[in-house]
């Protein structure tokens, strides 16, 4: 079973990646923004192509998104952003979930059946709490070939929600990024 934990390792490898992706760490809540909000390039099955200028950026920078809701509940709710760095070497996945979510428990992945394993939250932003991780080949795999993503955040320790995303066009998508 995979884990997406972080540890220090990783979080200076993210904190790498962001840089080369032209991400600073301290303007996240604009890069989501803008990424969530940019114009649309193209659209792939259930996902689509997003680009934008943040602000400080060198140039245009695109992401793959998709934006669900709970069935059960209308205002719970995740954006999913998948990007590259600049130099094409790292592939980072950026999870935007709802504020009031118990951040201890962290966000859990399920794909179709399997379980992916947990990454923690790294900040919370005026408009909701960030999880993220690098993505490694049998991650992307694994994506590529699923039907179903399912994102699990709890509110309660007793309470985990389970947010099913459709990963139709995942793959198509992702080839399409600049």
């Amino acid at each position: 079973m995979q884990r997406l934990r972080f540890n220090t390792h990783s979080l200076r490898l993210f904190a790498l990646a962001t840089l080369l992706g032209g991400i600073v760490l301290g303007h996240l809540a604009q890069a989501t923004a803008a990424f969530a909000q940019g114009a649309v390039k193209s659209v792939h099955g259930d996902w689509q192509v997003r680009c934008d200028t943040p602000p400080g950026a060198q140039g245009e920078q695109c992401a793959l998104i998709q934006s669900v809701t709970a069935e059960d509940r209308p205002n719970v709710g995740l954006t999913v952003i998948v990007l590259k760095t600049a130099d094409q070497k790292s592939r980072l996945m950026r999870v935007l979930g709802p504020l009031g979510v118990l951040l201890p428990s962290g966000l859990g992945l399920k794909i179709d059946q399997a379980d992916i394993g947990k990454a923690g939250f790294v900040r919370c932003l005026p408009n909701g709490c960030v999880a993220e991780v690098i993505m490694d080949e049998n991650l992307m795999k694994q994506m590529r070939m699923g039907q179903q993503a399912t994102f699990i955040i709890f509110q309660t320790p007793e309470e985990g929600i389970g947010i099913p995303m459709s990963l139709k066009g995942f793959g198509e998508g992702f080839d399409k990024l600049p």
